[in-house]
């Protein structure tokens, strides 16, 4: 008689785990389903597909420059490129040759970002787990350290900017049609009349920005020529190994560069077991109540607008930042460029996959996680008192979001729109052989390639 209660007790627990299971999925259903009709509204009736990116081989799905076609030869000369310390040939000073490249401020394991709250090109040294121990040369001037003064943006998802930096000024279409007057020569901005997009625009000036060289005897005298050609047929012996061929070939792979492995790209493909039901709800709350898609849309989740959000600047982050002061244009986004005073304070809005790789948020560093940037977007009230109240954006408003609410939203940004595996994009290593992203004698170490 026991046995068979105990049998009965059994098949009566099973039935109640399969009652709880089959709501559990029921919830899940309804969250999905939910999702489906968020997306087709936020996406003004496109749908799902709107926000998918395409894979990185899928080149014909990619946006790219007409100018520039990509082309594999092309992307795989780009990959090498941009992590060759070999082409700092210009630093400042001699000890600096050599050691870094476009991946010291833009490396995978960062996101693509600098995973600290100031980028250090020529000038650096070291490097840490990843990255946020680079500082400046102890036995070099910090005015020539090679920094920005401004937080460095993520390279990746670049497809989907026409024009890049955070104020917008590289690239000759797009926003900056029209803006000609503002290519002032002899600035990197000159190289806007090349006529190619922001990415193509930004790599080929920013070369020349963090004093890199394409060496004539090291492209001829090692594999990178072949690749030249591979990559440029229809450039004529004279004009295929420079600057601009490079910077090419660095926009080209820059372009490929997708966070196409994130949990939200599956779930937007189908598999809804990809989200977890706290980050349903989050992207439910993302793509509505929020507001958050009203500027991070599309594929990115970008857009080409410049908003005022009253974020502090960098000269006012708490820790050490170099080479900044409250008197850099920098400080005032678009109207640095535009020199129109209705642009002033207003700043690109940034792609959000991958945030967790690199924790400093704003153009200014001034947030060190993504739920104090959401928490600030829910209370909207300004930080940085230069900012008139006349420049803020009309969609900083408060949210009126819950605590809950807030971590849901986190959830999302942080882990459905997380892509664990940028590392593909890193190639083994370079035709130099030297290390990766840097080459200084401290990042040697950190990096355990000696």
């Amino acid at each position: 008689m026991k046995r068979i209660y105990f049998i009965m007790f059994l098949l009566a627990t099973f039935i109640v785990v399969l009652s709880s299971c089959k709501k559990d999925d029921d919830n899940s259903s309804a969250l999905d389903s939910m999702l489906v009709d968020a997306l087709e509204t936020a996406s003004g009736g496109a749908g799902t597909d709107f926000f998918k990116l395409p894979q990185s081989h899928d080149f014909a799905s990619i946006p790219q420059d007409p100018n520039n076609p990509l082309t594999a030869a092309k992307v795989t000369l780009g990959q090498l490129l941009f992590h060759e310390t070999a082409l700092g040939t210009n630093p400042k000073h001699a000890v600096s040759t050599g050691t870094y490249s476009c991946a010291s401020c833009h490396f995978a394991g960062g996101g693509f970002q600098a995973n600290r709250q100031q980028g250090i090109s020529d000038g650096g040294i070291g490097f840490g787990i990843n990255g946020e121990a680079r500082t400046a040369h102890p036995s070099l001037p910090v005015v020539d350290c090679d920094v920005q003064p401004i937080r460095t943006p993520s390279a990746m998802n670049g497809a989907y900017q026409k024009n890049m930096l955070w104020n917008g000024q590289f690239g000759a279409t797009g926003k900056n049609a029209g803006t000609q007057a503002q290519w002032t020569a002899g600035t990197p901005i000159e190289n806007n009349f090349l006529g190619y997009e922001g990415l193509e625009i930004q790599a080929i000036a920013g070369l020349s920005v963090h004093r890199m060289m394409i060496d004539s005897a090291f492209i001829h005298s090692t594999a990178y020529k072949q690749r030249f050609d591979d990559a440029f047929p229809g450039f004529s012996a004279n004009e295929r190994y420079s600057l601009e061929t490079a910077g090419l070939a660095i926009a080209a792979y820059e372009r490929v560069v997708l966070s196409n492995q994130a949990p939200f790209q599956y779930w937007l493909s189908g598999d809804y077991s990809a989200l977890n039901d706290e980050q349903k709800k989050g992207a439910l709350l993302f793509f509505g109540k929020a507001e958050c898609f009203t500027c991070h849309t599309g594929p990115a989740l970008n857009s080409m607008n410049f908003e005022g959000l009253g974020m502090n600047d960098l000269y006012q982050y708490p820790g050490l930042v170099i080479n900044v002061s409250p008197t850099d244009e920098a400080n005032l986004g678009r109207g640095s460029f535009t020199k129109n005073a209705a642009d002033e304070y207003k700043f690109k809005v940034p792609q959000l996959y991958n945030l967790k790789n690199s924790p400093f948020y704003g153009h200014g560093s001034s947030f060190t996680s993504v739920k104090e940037v959401i928490d600030y977007k829910n209370a909207a009230v300004s930080q940085n008192a230069d900012v008139p109240q006349s420049q803020l954006s009309s969609k900083f408003h408060p949210l009126n979001l819950t605590a809950e609410e807030v971590d849901q939203i986190t959830s999302f940004i942080e882990n459905g729109l997380f892509d664990a595996n940028l590392m593909r994009y890193q190639p083994g290593n370079v035709v130099s052989g030297n290390c990766i992203p840097n080459n200084d004698y401290q990042s040697k170490i950190d990096l355990g390639c000696q």
